[in-house]
């Protein structure tokens, strides 16, 4: 089965590492990968007053900056001698916002992952995650993401950590994309429980069971740590077991919310070296 792969661009190092993220991740894999640049108006605003029809000189300008921008991507991977066999590239440009791009060619070819950097060529060291990662995190949800920051280890996941409050009846299905990288790369998954109660409740165990039964054809292993603020937790796990990645289920209008008890994704600041793999709630 060929494997279908988004991997958004807008030409910067974040972006770039992504893909080489990507590939690493799926190089045993035959798969199709859609490179994507999305352009639009510049931030000049009498430019942007200008009617942005194809054929308009602003237009085709930005068109052909993308065009050729994909074009290098491409001479970029042949530069590193990235030849395998397995992996075919598909360049797409398109006049648009990222977000609703990125939607329509994830419906339109039926991408089974995206994977992207965490901060674009707007890069600030103020912010953890770009508002194009946020938002496609957040609202693209009938494809998983995976979100590579820059300073990010060069290795694929050896552990990763799932944070779960055992609240949530997860399906398989929901998980597959986990269960796949765990796969993938002979991952361990570390469950790891952010205690806020002296012991678990009856339906709590019975979730907790529910995911041994998930994840039992993959290594896993259950840790709980002492209330805490749960992003501070989080991290402090992950840095003092050199954890690879984080896996995450995302619920309608809560992600991060429930978890990170931070009201707005973009104020997350935790874990700013470590690839994120998003997933989401399929009931909502």
């Amino acid at each position: 089965m060929k494997r279908k792969i988004l991997l958004p661009t807008d030409f910067s190092k974040n972006a770039w590492y992504a893909i080489q993220y990507a590939l690493e991740l799926y190089k045993k894999d035959t798969c199709h990968f859609y490179i994507l640049n999305v352009f639009s108006a510049t931030s000049d605003i009498m430019k942007n007053l200008i009617n942005l029809e194809p054929g308009s000189e602003l237009y085709e300008v930005i068109k052909e900056k993308s065009e050729t921008g994909l074009q290098k991507v491409l001479e970029m991977l042949k530069l590193h001698k990235y030849n395998n066999p397995k992996h075919n590239f598909e360049t797409i440009s398109v006049f648009n916002n990222p977000l609703e791009a990125i939607k329509n060619i994830v419906e339109k070819k039926d991408i089974e992952m995206i994977v992207m950097g965490t901060k674009g060529a707007t890069n600030t060291s103020l912010i953890a995650y770009g508002s194009t990662a946020i938002y496609v995190m957040e609202k693209v949800r009938n494809c998983p993401v995976i979100v590579v920051p820059e300073k990010a280890k060069r290795n694929l996941p050896k552990e990763i950590v799932f944070p779960t409050s055992y609240k949530t009846h997860y399906k398989r299905r929901q998980l597959n994309s986990l269960i796949d990288v765990a796969k993938k790369c002979n991952s361990r998954i570390a469950i790891l429980h952010i205690a806020e109660e002296e012991k678990l409740s009856e339906e709590q165990l019975e979730n907790k069971e529910l995911l041994e039964e998930i994840f039992e054809e993959v290594n896993y292993g259950f840790h709980t740590l002492s209330k805490n603020a749960i992003e501070t937790a989080i991290d402090v796990f992950v840095e003092s077991r050199e954890s690879d990645m984080v896996a995450f289920i995302n619920k309608k209008h809560t992600f991060f919310g429930s978890i990170l008890s931070q009201p707005l994704v973009k104020d997350i600041t935790y874990n700013s070296n470590t690839p994120i793999l998003v997933m989401h709630d399929l009931r909502n």
